[in-house]
């Protein structure tokens, strides 16, 4: 092929993708409309096409009548949607953080911030799985609108409130233009807690330490002394006992160990009868957790296999506020003693959380796989029992079934 042939259809190939580049622009407002088109929009134009064309065919006017019915409601919807929106949305919740039952509030203030007057439109605030729809009236350059609001708490959950979407479109929904105006927020709906500070939780003392058999140079614990030998500290040299004896001589410690508090919650469905018996006990685990964190002990918090955050009361609140129960059949076989083990082989406590589901005896059994040494407790929480305690040696089983008897059981794990 010669140089000019080749040169003419380089020449063709680039008119023709320069055709399609224009035709592809020119069509572009027609398939932003066509983003905004709801499956009964796509219905109706598929009747108004098939209307048409039935009505051609066969001579049916009154096909034909239909279909050009159609063609202008779907025009004029289209119009509704053309314009642009100038506002400035403000998303406001009275606080990120309530209790079961307590009232969440939140604000939303929708501000013209054009120049000329906007027709009137709906605003959309999409709120945990459901919604709120709110009525914007047209509005004047600079006006504001104000709309008040209360989300659910009946229920521990974590909610999405936002984000709030501008709506314009017809009355018959064929066509609707969201708009995104702010970004998602966060509400917490904390359980319920009991109050242990009446109870002070000395089962969890931590004043100094269990002595261990580890020997230290730097501890609280006194033990002994022994000569001195070079890079010893020399803070840690007894003076009197040297100058007696005429050699250095240095203290030597026992090793002290810190209370560790292993917090765990059972998050198999096997291990509670219903619902209603796993809020129970994530109101129970929950209490427990924000005392332990309150005296400023160590705690490692978990709830199955996960493990939460524990740095704060607030933190391991919100961690709480998102439990569930996992689906039957969907962990890996061990129990929850196996998983606290695991997880924290270091714990000088075990304080597991439970259902009733499972009887003292199982909770016996399981204990096994707690290191020995811990002291393990076993809390199984029905809700309408009579509270009960059952000690032997390092491990407790207890039954609880009203969240006021806590700190007495609380009590009377401390001193028995």
């Amino acid at each position: 092929m010669s140089t000019g042939a080749k040169a003419a259809g380089a020449a063709a190939v680039a008119s023709a993708r320069g055709f399609a580049g224009g035709l592809w622009r020119a069509l572009l407002p027609l398939r932003r409309a066509a983003a905004h088109v709801s499956p009964l929009g796509w219905l109706t134009v598929a009747t108004m096409v098939g209307a048409l064309l039935a009505g051609r065919r066969y001579g049916w006017d009154e096909l034909v009548v239909l279909g050009c019915a159609l063609a202008g409601v779907l025009v004029f919807a289209v119009l509704l949607t053309f314009g642009r929106s100038t506002y400035a949305v403000d998303l406001d919740l009275a606080d990120h953080r309530v209790v079961v039952g307590q009232r969440a509030l939140g604000r939303i203030a929708v501000t013209n911030v054009g120049r000329g007057r906007l027709l009137p439109a709906q605003i959309e605030l999409p709120v945990g799985a459901g919604s709120a729809n709110f009525d914007l009236p047209s509005m004047a350059a600079g006006a504001v609108h104000e709309e008040v609001f209360a989300v659910p708490t009946a229920r521990r959950a974590i909610v999405t409130v936002g984000p709030v979407l501008s709506v314009r479109g017809d009355a018959l929904g064929l066509v609707r233009r969201q708009v995104r105006w702010t970004n998602p927020e966060q509400l917490y709906i904390h359980p319920l807690t009991v109050s242990l500070a009446s109870a002070r939780t000395g089962v969890m003392r931590d004043l100094e330490g269990e002595a261990t058999r580890v020997l230290s140079e730097n501890d609280m614990s006194f033990h002994a002394l022994r000569e001195y030998v070079p890079g010893d500290d020399r803070r840690n040299i007894h003076w009197r006992t040297s100058a007696r004896i005429g050699q250095l001589m240095v203290r030597q410690f026992e090793d002290t160990r810190r209370t560790h508090t292993a917090l765990a919650l059972a998050d198999r469905a096997e291990d509670y009868r219903d619902e209603d018996e796993f809020e129970f006990a994530v109101s129970i685990y929950a209490s427990l957790g924000v005392q332990v964190i309150r005296d400023g002990l160590e705690v490692t918090a978990m709830c199955g296999p996960r493990v939460l955050r524990s740095q704060t009361p607030p933190r391991l609140l919100d961690d709480c506020a998102g439990l569930e129960i996992a689906a039957p059949g969907t962990g890996d076989g061990q129990t929850l003693a196996q998983h606290v083990a695991r997880q924290v082989p270091h714990a000088s406590m075990a304080l597991i959380v439970t259902g009733g589901a499972a009887g003292p005896q199982d909770l016996r059994a399981s204990a096994i796989h707690i290191p020995a040494g811990v002291r393990t407790i076993f809390l199984a929480c029905s809700p309408g029992a009579e509270l009960g305690l059952q000690t032997s040696g390092m491990l407790s089983t207890a039954t609880i079934g009203r969240g006021q008897d806590l700190p007495r059981l609380v009590s009377r794990l401390v001193t028995g």
